[in-house]
């Protein structure tokens, strides 16, 4: 697939301009995460999407710091032509504070959109960081965050932002990895630190990759400039880009997509910011009656593999008495026609079904508890907690109790946990 693209030119004088009071409809930008976001990558989706990387040079120049460059490079993952950024970076050894890093955006002749927006990144950077190392935000050292490469990024991304008029940012449910990476901090859990505090109040959901698919500075972007975060915004379609990241992934496009056009309304709830509108999702459901219940249950997994927030079975008695299952699962509207795919491909069915329904989530996030020397995770929301059911399974095989006996502790466990108390005026945790 080639990425739609739209040449593009700079208007005259449009690096100085301020933007006027808007009587048009507004332009908008929609990062899918489906494989995570960072700095090079966003930057790299605009401009694989038609932004001038000429003009991005252009504004980088004015910040005045020397000894780099950047290339965009045509690559492929996983059969997508997406936009590589080779940035190569010579930085001092002077290792920036937020105030060195806000003096030089300050102080460099940019457009007040660019200033504003990369001062408000490197600021969500700093504040976070000063809360994970409790320092002063003002006495953060940055250390690899502070290095051209951010600069790069951040200043890039805003930049290109600014040259296709962009007034309001979306993005998708975010894509993280797991396991272990490394930083100039020492090894760090995977999604970093940095990254969850940034995305707090932000959906999002992992991959089973050692990889660091959400870096910091892209949460930063993402944290500063998203007005929401959910399915594509109705928008008339003017260019789409990808932004590959560095590694090939095996049974994933490493990239971020992002997708540019102008707003416009659905007649729905949700077009309206109906206080009681809901997260739109389609359900898509197929009638199946020849296939196994071995393979039911490869048909769920598969869904899930593939991005489906939820999948499940419901036994039915079809036509002519002919026992069978409903196949039903709920995804983004961005993944509708793959997910669609997957339930074709894996089921066997002929034919599937599908419609747009409203979904109320409660606010949730996921905590962590010790049970005899082991990590579970719960996920917790107002008023209750659930622990997760495989964690459990897995303690419980290896120290050899039953899992209800598992759950229990584990419940225990996080009723005298200090974040439990947070909750207790929400409900008391079940």
């Amino acid at each position: 697939m080639t990425p739609a693209r739209r040449e593009r030119t700079p208007k005259e004088g449009h690096e100085e301009r301020t933007r006027p009071t808007r009587n048009r409809p507004a332009r908008v930008a929609w990062f899918h995460c489906f494989a995570g976001i960072s700095g090079d990558m966003a930057l790299g989706s605009l401009i694989d999407a038609g932004v001038d990387i000429a003009d991005i040079r252009e504004v980088l120049s004015r910040l005045g710091i020397g000894g780099w460059s950047i290339e965009a490079e045509p690559v492929l993952r996983s059969g997508i032509a997406a936009t590589y950024l080779r940035i190569e970076a010579e930085d001092d050894s002077v290792v920036r504070t937020f105030p060195a890093v806000r003096a030089i955006l300050e102080n460099a002749d940019l457009p007040m959109m660019v200033r504003e927006r990369s001062i408000a990144a490197f600021s969500a950077l700093a504040t976070v960081e000063s809360r994970l190392h409790r320092r002063d935000p003002n006495q953060v050292h940055f250390h690899e965050l502070s290095g051209h490469d951010t600069l790069i990024d951040i200043v890039g991304t805003m930049a290109a932002l600014e040259l296709l008029e962009i007034d309001d940012v979306y993005a998708s449910p975010i894509a993280t990895g797991t396991g272990i990476v490394r930083t100039l901090h020492g090894h760090i859990s995977n999604p970093a630190p940095a990254v969850l505090e940034l995305l707090v109040g932000a959906p999002l959901w992992g991959r089973d990759v050692n990889v660091e698919l959400t870096t910091p500075t892209g949460a930063a972007i993402l944290s500063t400039l998203a007005k929401g975060f959910g399915p594509m915004p109705a928008m008339v379609i003017d260019a789409t880009g990808y932004g590959a990241g560095t590694k090939e992934i095996d049974g994933l496009p490493n990239c971020t997509q992002v997708v540019v056009g102008t707003r416009t309304e659905r007649s729905t709830r949700a077009s309206r910011q109906d206080p009681r509108a809901g997260q739109p999702l389609v359900l898509i459901e197929a009638n199946v009656d020849d296939v196994t219940g071995e393979q039911l249950s490869d048909v769920l997994q598969a869904l899930i593999d593939a991005g489906a927030a939820d999948a499940w079975i419901t036994p039915v008695l079809m036509k002519k008495g002919r026992p069978g299952h409903v196949v039903s699962m709920l995804c983004d509207l961005a993944l509708e026609d793959a997910l669609r795919q997957v339930l074709i491909d894996e089921s066997g069915t002929f034919g599937v079904r599908a419609h747009v329904v409203d979904r109320f989530a409660t606010t949730r996030r996921t905590e962590s508890i010790d049970v005899e020397g082991h990590e579970v995770h719960i996920k917790v929301s107002p008023g209750r907690a659930k622990v997760e059911h495989d964690d459990a399974a897995r303690v419980a095989r290896k120290i050899g109790l039953p899992v209800r006996e598992v759950l229990s502790r584990a419940e225990l466990a996080w009723r005298s946990h200090p974040s439990a108390a947070r909750d207790e005026d929400d409900g008391e945790p079940s």
